[in-house]
């Protein structure tokens, strides 16, 4: 009876926050050390949307010999498409015990339905290392490209070549976004690869534009290691830290970013996107779901789905319209996902898969969206580098462009 009592609490809903918007729990490493069975239940209900929690739920279960409990976490799993390795499918019945052995075996997915629906834009030479973003133009010709190991940015022009554009002084580059008229672009400089600190390198904002050779710099506040961008209708540059878990904005003429969500309340804030009303802005936690961050008050919220959907493991995330695309990189199968969001802009009230286990992805990684398609990197090459160096007898290969239609 403990296992269906705890089923059932488990589906009731997060406590509502002051302006009935479910209230985030505050996150941290030692949210990521809870192993118990009662404190996982507790994270479950305060982060309902989150496969991660889930499955550390799951295990404990395991671990603790209740069945009954498990069988209700493995249910919760399916029906958000989740798909065990080959491997655990092998081992979980046995683990969950005889009398729910078949009962488990009828919950496990064998395979997730591929789709494929991009098509190649273009390759990055090897040359350009471990490129973790790319910003396409509204003409779906020129393109910049971010590298992290090379610490450079890579410009795709008409003629198809892929030139490197070095910058002085720069830390590994990640995000990229531009303004909407386009004068300028922000490029996110830092270090987020775990290279040798060398102070002499940049944190912070580089700006790009046609009327000047010299980049504006806009400096990180100490300790920060700004990653993804988004950008707001009044310029305004929203940046995630998604080391040490806070998050940063700028207007393009201030000298430094400030704090918009000091450390302590995000684990690991990721992608991020504007609300239409450029009232509050979405952003991922990769272990714990999607968050809205009010932009007057700074005050965290989160985003609740009425549909049954895991939310975690978002990396990319862009708005266009009434939805929210992601791309899912830290779920099995990896996908990229359209996210409908009501009205207000404050539930997702319905979902689409865009694309799902690509036999030619490694780890979708960032990317821009233009004349409504996403442009995103398909073959990133995280596990090929070590602390910004290649691995041994792992060199860097050509970086996959994918183009991904949003609308019919």
């Amino acid at each position: 009876m403990r296992g269906i009592a705890a089923a059932l609490v488990l589906a009731l809903a997060a406590p509502l926050g002051a302006q009935g918007q479910p209230a985030w729990r505050a996150v941290d490493a030692a949210t990521g050390q809870i192993a118990d069975v009662a404190g996982l239940e507790q994270l479950a209900r305060d982060f309902p949307d989150s496969a991660s929690v889930r499955l550390r739920l799951f295990n404990a279960q395991l671990a603790a010999g209740d069945g009954e409990g498990a069988l209700a976490s493995l249910e919760w799993l399916k029906v958000r498409g989740h798909v065990f390795s080959t491997r655990a499918q092998a081992q979980i019945p046995d683990l969950i015990g005889a009398p729910h052995a078949e009962a488990a075996r009828g919950l496990l997915i064998a395979q997730a339905p591929v789709i494929t629906a991009s098509t190649v834009f273009d390759d990055v030479s090897a040359d350009a290392g471990l490129v973790e973003s790319v910003f396409v133009s509204p003409s779906g010709q020129e393109a910049i490209a971010t590298s992290v190991s090379r610490r450079a940015l890579y410009v795709h022009g008409p003629d198809g070549d892929w030139v490197e554009l070095p910058i002085a002084g720069l830390n590994a580059l990640s995000g990229i976004v531009s303004a909407a008229d386009g004068r300028i672009g922000w490029v996110a400089s830092a270090n987020i690869d775990g290279s040798p600190d060398d102070p002499a390198r940049f944190t912070g904002l580089i700006g790009l534009t046609g009327d000047s050779d010299v980049p504006l710099r806009i400096a990180a506040p100490p300790g920060a290691a700004v990653s993804d961008l988004a950008i707001g209708p009044d310029g305004t540059v929203y940046a995630s830290d998604p080391v040490g878990g806070g998050v940063y904005r700028a207007r393009p003429d201030a000298p430094a970013m400030s704090v918009l969500v000091a450390p302590g309340t995000l684990r690991s804030p990721q992608g991020l996107a504007v609300s239409a009303d450029g009232q509050r802005l979405y952003v991922s936690d990769y272990r714990y779901g999607l968050a809205m961050i009010d932009l007057e008050s700074g005050s965290v919220v989160r985003l609740a789905s009425d549909v049954a959907i895991a939310l975690d493991g978002i990396d990319g995330l862009w708005r266009l319209d009434d939805e929210l695309i992601a791309v899912q990189n830290g779920t099995s199968p990896m996908r990229i996902i359209a996210l409908r969001l009501s009205e207000d802009g404050i539930r997702i009230i319905g979902h689409r898969v865009l694309e799902r286990a690509h036999p030619d992805w490694t780890e979708p990684l960032g990317g821009s969206i233009a004349a409504g398609s996403l442009y995103y990197v398909g073959n990133g090459q995280w596990d090929r580098f070590d602390k910004g160096v290649p691995k041994p007898g792992l060199p860097p290969i050509a970086t996959q462009i994918r183009r991904l239609r949003l609308r019919p």
